[in-house]
């Protein structure tokens, strides 16, 4: 199944590497490591993931403290949010 990622998402990806990178400079290899992995469960195992709002799951990522929040259609998993723990479903918006 193929996976989609919002431009948002994308930016979301983009600014967690940059500040993870900051930090330490193999930190955002290994963080996009991990996500891959997570991409790949769930491409896998769409329907796995825990359901936090109606037809949205999300898929947590192991060494890190973001999440994948996506929904699932025929066709595609739709990646809405790369989420820091810290700010919980403040993307809720997206889905409307």
């Amino acid at each position: 199944m193929k996976v989609r990622l919002l431009t948002i998402a994308q930016q979301e990806v983009d600014d967690a590497f940059r500040w993870l990178e900051e930090r330490n400079e193999r930190l955002g290899f290994e963080f996009l490591t991990e996500l891959d992995r997570i991409v790949q469960l769930v491409r896998r195992l769409p329907h796995a993931a825990l359901e936090i709002e109606p037809e949205i799951r999300r898929a947590l990522l192991a060494r890190f403290p973001y999440a994948l929040a996506y929904g699932v259609n025929d066709k595609e998993i739709i990646v809405i949010a790369v989420a820091h723990h810290r700010r919980p479903k403040y993307w809720l918006d997206r889905i409307k």
